[in-house]
């Protein structure tokens, strides 16, 4: 079957969270600090632990809520069948596809009515 009628992988953006790192070694640095270096640390390492963890769906949809943001949309008019956040979406990135964009403005929205 010609590459045409083949369907492309639906990667829309890859979410990246490296708090478990950035966790870990504040864990390393707090056990082979000195003494004036222990509370500068300490406080590091709670507000880190403080971020609550996020799921790749919701990485993704902060992400999209940003971009969407970026170009002047009320956010207060984000819905997952926004057409015009849609538009937004993909005004502020080019090259996503229509599918992705929706898929994105739908992150963006469960995001949203999360935060609030």
């Amino acid at each position: 079957m010609p590459d045409l009628f083949r369907s492309k992988p639906d990667t829309l953006v890859v979410a990246l969270s490296d708090r478990e790192e950035i966790l870990d070694g504040l864990r390393r640095a707090l056990a082979d600090a000195d003494d004036a270096e222990r509370p500068g640390l300490g406080r590091a390492l709670a507000l880190v632990e403080a971020v609550p963890s996020r799921s790749e769906a919701e990485l993704r949809g902060l992400w999209a809520r940003e971009r969407i943001e970026s170009t002047g949309f009320p956010l207060a008019d984000l819905t997952p069948d926004s057409v015009a956040a849609v538009r937004a979406l993909r005004k502020a990135e080019p090259g996503l596809r229509l599918v992705q964009a929706l898929a994105l403005t739908k992150l963006a929205a469960a995001t949203d009515a999360h935060r609030a």
